[in-house]
């Protein structure tokens, strides 16, 4: 099993580079407030210098569906990342939204709180071939969440999902092993300081969850 990497809350091409360098599958691209957002003509200059293979992911908070659309063309986007209060009827339009003649990816983030197994039925009870969620603790929290407790409702959900907040490459590997997520998504675990990342400590954090798949198949 190959597990999906993005490494998130990328500002400059140089950084870009070296998370590709560094086996990166995608790169996430904050358009919401945050000490690492970037401009959509920023993001255009270096998506445009990306290897055609590593997947573009822009995040956004309630964010219209016009908005999100206009920087996805101009940024040329591959994939939307959701972390607010969006409804599902408005990531199901989002989901028809096409660039080239392709349906872009939208990941829709669901918190682990309270309510996060009534979010989990309320947008994929129904969407087991659909797009990945995201299991996060909140936007931008740098804090994981409990990986045991949420287990055995990941379990009855047939959909794919990527697991976030508070990973570094320290514990990536044991929440790889814990829950067998379909992609794991970074950004502080992987800085030097926000907005910069930090070469050896993304090749650790790939290292990392390789071994924690290799580890899971081998039943270790």
């Amino acid at each position: 099993m190959h597990t999906w990497i993005k490494i998130c809350g990328t500002t400059s091409l140089e950084d870009a580079l070296a998370s590709v360098a560094a086996g990166a599958d995608a790169l996430g691209f904050i358009f919401a407030p945050s000490k690492r957002r970037i401009m959509p003509a920023q993001a255009r200059e270096i998506v445009r210098q990306l290897p055609e293979k590593i997947e573009r992911v822009g995040v956004f908070v309630d964010e219209s569906a016009e908005v999100i659309s206009a920087v996805v063309e101009q940024v040329g986007l591959t994939a939307v990342q959701l972390h607010g209060t969006e409804s599902p009827e408005f990531v199901a339009r989002l989901r028809t939204h096409c660039v080239s003649g392709h349906s872009i990816r939208v990941i829709k983030t669901v918190l682990v709180d309270d309510d996060f197994e009534a979010q989990l039925k309320q947008f994929f009870q129904e969407d087991e071939d659909g797009d990945p969620f995201l299991l996060d603790s909140g936007y931008g929290s740098g804090k994981t969440f409990d990986w045991e407790r949420v287990k055995p409702h990941l379990a009855k959900n047939a959909a794919c999902f990527i697991i976030a907040g508070g990973l570094r490459p320290e514990n990536v590997e044991q929440a790889v092993r814990t829950l067998t997520p379909w992609g794991i998504d970074v950004a502080s675990g992987v800085e030097r300081e926000p907005g910069r990342k930090d070469l050896e400590k993304l090749k650790a954090f790939v290292a990392a969850v390789r071994r924690g798949e290799t580890m899971k198949a081998e039943g270790r």
